[in-house]
């Protein structure tokens, strides 16, 4: 599972992080905030106790800053994955990818959105667990499902052939954080 935060969202990321299952990852996405260096230090103390992985989103500097295990990037600057990876090769570089041209992006996995309608204010038009599914199997690569995925819609992705999912309210107040059970745009 990826946990997205979403400044608005989710206010507080770090009670969010806590609730994770282990092997899960937190992709912190700062936007910007003045406090990013800081809340990424405290999500990382967070990942190292429970046995998640940090990505910092679109945002290599400051993953290289606070020692995270990589980054996601956004699809416009999924091209940057090989000079990330020249520079770090143990990081774990995932991509956003709205469409097949952007999954050939050369990174570790790939978040595929907008799988179902979605609160996010950036989320396209949904994709549906159809199209994810053809996706999935040209991508060649594994592949998370971001957008509109819960409780009820996650059985709908089981056949698709994604590695997991990906969200951010759906980690609020779901089992789905505490590994009950098994998000939105990247």
């Amino acid at each position: 599972m990826l946990y997205f935060t979403d400044p608005v969202r989710t206010p507080n990321p770090e009670a969010v992080a806590a609730r994770l299952t282990r092997g899960s990852a937190i992709v912190y996405r700062a936007f910007g905030a003045p406090d990013a260096q800081a809340v990424a230090l405290r999500l990382k103390a967070i990942a190292r106790r429970r046995g998640l992985k940090l990505l910092i989103g679109a945002d290599d500097a400051l993953a290289a800053r606070v020692g995270a295990d990589g980054v996601h990037l956004p699809e416009r600057l999924a091209p940057h994955a090989v000079r990330i990876r020249a520079k770090h090769p143990s990081w774990l570089i995932t991509a956003a990818a709205h469409g097949p041209r952007a999954a050939r992006a050369v990174v570790d996995a790939v978040v595929v959105s907008a799988i179902f309608p979605s609160n996010s204010p950036s989320a396209g038009k949904p994709l549906g667990p159809i199209r994810l599914a053809q996706m999935v199997r040209r991508i060649g690569r594994p592949a998370y499902a971001l957008g509109g995925v819960s409780q009820t819609t996650a059985a709908r992705l089981l056949a698709t052939g994604v590695v997991g999912i990906a969200g951010v309210e759906v980690f609020l107040s779901s089992p789905l954080a505490e590994g009950k059970g098994e998000g939105d745009r990247a």
